[in-house]
């Protein structure tokens, strides 16, 4: 079994972003994806609020370049679907479904989310004869028809768009009052002058109908609870999206799907973190998730290079040692270096000295609270805690 320093699960803005920055630092690093990269931004057509690109950029193209340059840092893309994970040896191991299992010291874990579906009549029969959740992939194939978008979102209004560039008629079915549209406030300006886009407010989805293709939607209006059916030639569907999250399997603690982290992006489990769109967070956007990419990636690098330099102290130390925890903004913590250091030679034993903060894992591990702290460990677990020195 191949073993990494980081593998990330996810190869879309976040999961890329991390793999630059964790190749960069030298980690061996493989991304997994079960589809090509680029994740959900690949499918925007056009994307004019990622920085650096005034006039906007293609979305694949903006993933492309994102794959690229982790590549040229030196990671490796692999397609491959993860269903499960284990311990072995001290490192994590993550099995797919083609029966290659890779070894983890960290994970960093970008699955990203999908289009939710509304699970109404007629959704899933005409999945791709017709219904669609993909503006950029089939909007072409309604070129002169009549096209239903439901949402109301930025994805939604942005969509709505661009398929009014092939579309005669775009029926935007809106669960809210007349001009309320839960896009910002541009968008939903450039939106309403749209000639093209017709308006059916306070409108909910029965149902979608139709014989081999797409004919019709029926919805029923909130106010007057009257049904309507819409003739159409397509359905597009942008009521928002679905963590990615089900092949956990419990691996680490999710929130209605999503995975909770700190501030250094780490989830419940040490060395395993998250980036992007599952994360529990407000702003879900590529220039966040690209951020959480960078951010997981520096850490899970930090947390590899402190264990490295901690076991490599420990191998000069000996089976038994002192364990001496100081931190320069506590004086105390300085002061007492050389009483600690007078400790260790009347015992006979080594004395290891941590950075409080910068070895927050080691000292986590021994429920070290504060510094100065001074411990007696044996092999890897404490014997005591020493409080005169």
């Amino acid at each position: 079994m191949e073993l990494f320093d980081i593998v990330i699960i996810g190869a879309g803005s976040g999961g890329l972003s991390a793999a630059v920055y964790a190749a960069r630092a030298k980690r061996s690093t493989l991304i997994l994806d079960r589809k090509r990269p680029g994740g959900q931004a690949a499918t925007t057509e056009k994307m004019e609020n990622y920085p650096g690109f005034p006039g906007g950029i293609g979305g694949r193209e903006l993933m492309d370049r994102f794959r690229d340059h982790a590549k040229e840092m030196g990671a490796r893309v692999e397609q491959a679907e993860v269903i499960g994970f284990g311990e072995e040896d001290g490192n994590y191991v993550i099995r797919t479904r083609k029966g290659v299992s890779y070894g983890a010291r960290s994970i960093i874990l970008a699955p990203g989310s999908e289009p939710r579906k509304l699970g109404i009549p007629g959704e899933a029969d005409y999945s791709g004869r017709g219904v669609s959740y993909c503006a950029t992939c089939d909007a072409e194939l309604f070129e002169g028809g009549t096209v239903v978008v439901i949402g109301s979102g930025e994805t939604a209004v942005e969509e709505a768009g661009y398929i009014s560039r092939f579309a005669d008629k775009v029926v935007m079915i809106v669960a809210h009052d007349e001009g309320i549209l839960t896009c910002n406030r541009t968008q939903a300006e450039t939106a309403l002058a749209n000639p093209k886009l017709i308006w059916k407010w306070n409108r909910s989805t029965l149902a979608i109908e139709g014989g081999e293709t797409v004919e019709a939607v029926r919805v029923r209006n909130l106010k007057t609870n009257m049904e309507e059916r819409i003739t159409c030639d397509g359905v597009f569907l942008f009521v928002g999206t679905v963590p990615q999250t089900a092949f956990l399997g419990g691996f680490v603690e999710t929130l209605k799907g999503y995975i909770p982290t700190d501030e250094k992006m780490e989830t419940n489990r040490q060395l395993v973190f998250a980036a992007g769109d599952v994360r529990v967070k407000n702003l879900r956007q590529v220039v966040t998730a690209a951020s959480d990419g960078a951010i997981a990636a520096y850490f899970a690098d930090r947390e590899l290079t402190e264990r490295e330099d901690f076991s490599k102290a420990v191998k000069r130390a000996g089976h038994n040692y002192l364990l001496y925890f100081y931190s320069p903004s506590v004086q105390q913590s300085l002061d007492l270096v050389p009483a600690a250091e007078r400790k260790a030679e009347a015992l006979g034993l080594s004395l290891i000295k941590l950075h409080a903060l910068k070895f927050g894992t080691v000292a986590a591990r021994y429920e070290v609270k504060a510094a100065p702290c001074l411990l007696r460990v044996e092999g890897e677990n404490k014997v005591e805690t020493i409080t005169e020195f």
